[in-house]
């Protein structure tokens, strides 16, 4: 604009610009706007453009103050690169968090999780058994309450779990199977599929495991709340339709102190609100006798080590005492009920001190019943009659020490493991046995723990 006013003024003064002139003001103007488009094209900064304005003072694009145009164009481009650049760091950072996660779990796994390399860590099988125990403890080990499991927790159990469960992908076995020619003959082939066992127990766990976060989610619309056992005072009162229910303390060991206790409207729940939580109770009920058995299933197969066998006593008297030898061997019908009823077994330190005896008669009992089968021939036909009804004796009282045992985990169905399955989990090598038995351990007490949940709520509301 301003060489515009100058060169009309000139035309007023009578002065008028030869050719060459004009030509070089037009190829100034040109190189102008060419300099301008680059300046926008490489996002120039403000300290760039007003040196090149320094230098091209005379020009048409010598103006001191930048284009609007220009500054907006550059802030809303380094806006927009900046805006990707932390969303490409945001996208990369779960994403290596995870990396990271499986390459210490791999080195853990090769380490046998000892971290000095000197070889004296413990088997894949039972690295793996604590990695199951250790995620679980992880996840649900402050989840204490009858509500839905916290979305990262969620997400976090399932990524974990189906890396850990990943390793029975490849524990196969060959199973013949016919494979049809082009001609129409047929010849037999071996074919691999997983382990039998895995086979069988695998795909009913994850039901199991899909069917416990289902009931925990079900819980998102609830009546009760929770407060803590050691903060029940006047701050943690409802008002309005609520009220603070003071009554008997729920029936729940000592021990169990710091578990929040659950409170219910005035009023009670709703009849509706009653039927989905009963109904509750006893899928997770289900689930957690089908978990048991699986679980008891597979730590019958697991191998006995060495070292419990070494450390049995000579006879099964001497581990189960004369009161309860005496009971097993001469009552005629056996009832392990009324054994346990005489017993009075008051707590679950001498519910599991019984077991590991019991556990151990049994196996000392199989033993001998099995040596007796294994005298040369002529002991076996000089002893006959005699070693005849010392089988059935050690056989009777096998069979009835399992009954026992029995009765006694379905009473304390809390009860910790044994000595026994301790010693099978530690000595086991077998990784497919290990999976599943950490694996359907875990989903046990989980399943105990909502069927205990749920008890509490259906009690606080009975006794309202």
């Amino acid at each position: 604009m301003e060489k515009k006013t100058d060169s009309n003024e000139s035309y007023e003064l009578g002065y008028q610009p030869s050719v060459d002139q004009t030509n070089e003001s037009n190829k100034e103007r040109n190189e102008c706007s060419t300099l301008s488009g680059d300046s926008l094209e490489r996002l120039r900064t403000n300290s760039e453009i007003s040196e090149f304005s320094e230098l091209t003072d005379d020009s048409i694009c010598s103006s001191k103050a930048p284009s609007p145009l220009k500054i907006n164009y550059t802030t809303n481009s380094s806006a927009k690169l900046k805006h990707a650049f932390e969303n490409g760091l945001k996208e990369r950072e779960p994403a290596d968090l995870e990396l990271e996660m499986m390459k210490e779990r791999f080195a853990k796994l090769l380490l046998g999780e000892d971290m000095s390399g000197s070889g004296k860590g413990v088997s894949t099988a039972t690295t793996l058994s604590n990695a199951i125990t250790n995620l679980y403890a992880c996840v649900y080990g402050q989840h204490l309450r009858l509500e839905p499991l916290h979305p990262e927790k969620m997400t976090m159990w399932k990524r974990e779990m189906n890396c850990l469960l990943a390793v029975c992908d490849y524990i196969v076995e060959f199973i013949p199977a016919s494979q049809n020619l082009q001609g129409g003959s047929a010849f037999e082939v071996m074919r691999s599929r997983p382990r039998s066992d895995i086979y069988m127990n695998l795909p009913a766990l994850r039901k199991l495991d899909a069917m416990l976060l289902e009931i925990l989610e079900s819980f998102q619309d609830r009546e009760y709340w929770y407060v803590e056992e050691g903060n029940l005072s006047d701050n943690s009162r409802r008002i309005g339709s609520f009220r603070w229910i003071i009554a008997q303390p729920l029936p729940r060991k000592e021990e169990k102190w710091w578990l929040p206790v659950p409170r219910v409207p005035y009023g009670g729940l709703s009849e509706k609100s009653r039927k989905h939580l009963k109904h509750k109770r006893d899928c997770a009920f289900q689930i957690h006798k089908a978990s048991m058995a699986i679980n008891s299933s597979i730590l019958a197969e697991m191998e006995v080590p060495e070292t419990y066998l070494a450390s049995l006593p000579k006879s099964g008297k001497a581990s189960v005492g004369d009161s309860i030898y005496h009971h097993m061997w001469t009552a005629q019908e056996f009832s392990p009920d009324n054994l346990l009823d005489c017993l009075n077994v008051s707590t679950e330190h001498e519910a599991l001190e019984l077991a590991d005896q019991v556990e151990a008669s049994i196996y000392i009992w199989r033993q001998k019943a099995c040596e007796s089968h294994s005298k040369s021939s002529w002991t076996m036909v000089k002893d006959l009659v005699s070693d005849t009804d010392r089988t059935d004796k050690y056989t009777v009282l096998a069979q009835r020490a399992e009954s026992l045992l029995f009765c006694l985990k379905q009473r304390y169905p809390e009860l910790s493991q044994t000595t026994l399955d301790t010693s099978k989990i530690q000595y086991n090598r077998d990784v497919g046995q290990a999976i599943l038995e950490s694996y359907s351990r875990v989903l046990e007490g989980l399943a105990f723990n909502i069927v205990a949940w749920i008890e509490d709520v259906l009690y606080v509301d009975k006794i309202h």
